[in-house]
């Protein structure tokens, strides 16, 4: 062979190589098998060994160029050509899958199956059965039996439910529409999980350059001189607004009537100046639980300051995910500040105070440096003097405190 007839199928292999990928299985076979032809004798080597093609699959485009072979209309391949399905290969396939996927699953199949084996554990049961197929065949198999990898749910209730759960949340949505409706003020409040301050890691991930992950200490330890914050958020309803007092101190009843005053002072004053009371929506524990003295003496303290009725509604026990603070602030705090490190207070304040969401979002951080004393005991006498009326279907959930009783 010539060198020009040698640079010829170099040119031709390059063009190849650039569109092999657009070309599907056959158009490659005739293109290389039309350049061998017209190139003569020992092409075949030469383009096989500039494409990759092996010399076998030239020769079959070869021939056939010279019995004008096609396959069916629509189809690549000849009728038969490819390999069996895999139904076919083993028919019991399926009956095979079902059988792990039985052994593996939790639960009544009811409302959705799914499975904790992984598609590589299912192959491998498989070839241990003398079934050979590839994972992507497993995942189809799996999900035409109506499998699908899913999170847990919390929905299981823990201990009897009260009665009283159903017409609670009734109770907590007449009221908080007729307030929206009225233009009084609705707040959700809750205190968010207590963070250490420190270069410690903060799961998620954030954009940096490739190969520079941001170094945090490799231990999350408590350090006692950067100390823990504890951001109690108050939720705004009616205008999608929310206040965060970050706390350096104990999460106790004073810390939270003390955050719900700053709110008011630092926004509500503001938008609600003309309402008569102002209504809580919170959980039945903690610093602001049902049973919490302190909690309401100091609302009471408060009703008295501000001059407006301050109505309070607890969500049942084990109810705390409906709390509105929870899903409409906390949420995107967390997902505002995933894979950076809280090294110190004031970043914390950033972070939060720059949290915003596509339905606007706004929020406002201030910094709580006061001490709150824990074990403080409300006296019968002092508790007995707050001015409070319960209301709603289950006495204790719900109340409206106007101050003390003179």
């Amino acid at each position: 062979m010539t060198n020009e007839a040698i640079n010829k199928l170099n040119i031709y292999s390059d063009a190849f190589n650039q569109i092999r990928n657009v070309l599907n299985e056959r158009d490659r076979r005739l293109f290389l098998a039309e350049t061998a032809v017209q190139a003569g004798h020992g092409a075949l080597s030469i383009l096989s060994q500039r494409t990759g093609v092996a010399i076998s699959t030239i020769r079959r485009g070869v021939a056939e160029l010279s019995s004008q072979e096609s396959p069916d209309d629509g189809y690549i391949r000849c009728s038969g050509a490819g390999r069996k399905p895999v139904e076919e290969t083993y028919p019991d396939i399926i009956k095979s899958v079902q059988e792990i996927l039985d052994d593996e699953t939790y639960g009544s199949p009811e409302g959705g199956k799914w499975t904790s084996c992984s598609l590589r554990n299912i192959s491998k049961a498989l070839s241990d059965k003398g079934i050979t197929i590839e994972k992507s065949t497993v995942q189809r198999i799996v999900k035409e039996l109506g499998y699908s990898r899913q999170k847990n749910r919390k929905m299981e209730q823990v201990g009897t439910p009260s009665p009283d759960r159903n017409e609670q949340f009734e109770f907590i949505r007449s009221e908080t529409r007729e307030a929206l409706k009225d233009g009084i003020p609705v707040i959700s409040v809750d205190t968010k999980k207590k963070e250490n301050i420190g270069n410690f890691k903060n799961d998620g991930t954030e954009y940096r350059a490739c190969g520079s992950p941001r170094l945090v200490s490799d231990h999350d330890f408590f350090i006692p001189e950067l100390g823990k914050v504890a951001p109690y958020g108050v939720y705004v309803l009616n205008d999608n607004a929310a206040f965060v007092n970050l706390g350096t101190s104990a999460d106790t009843g004073l810390f939270s009537v003390e955050s719900i005053r700053r709110w008011w002072y630092t926004i509500g004053r503001e938008n609600f100046q003309y309402a008569e009371r102002i209504v809580i929506t919170c959980d039945c524990g903690g610093s602001n639980g049902t049973r919490n003295r302190l909690w309401k003496l100091a609302l009471a303290e408060l009703a008295e300051e501000i001059d407006k009725e301050i109505e309070v509604i607890h969500y049942p026990p084990g109810t705390s995910k409906y709390n509105k603070v929870e899903h409409r602030l906390f949420c995107y705090i967390t997902k505002h500040w995933q894979g950076k490190p809280l090294v110190d207070v004031q970043t914390v304040v950033n972070l939060i105070q720059s949290t915003t969401t596509e339905n606007g979002l706004s929020v406002v951080c201030m910094l709580d440096k006061n001490v709150y004393e824990t074990g403080i005991k409300v006296t019968d006498e002092n508790f007995d003097a707050i001015d409070i009326d319960y209301i709603g279907p289950h006495h204790g959930w719900s109340y409206i405190i106007k101050g003390f009783r003179i």
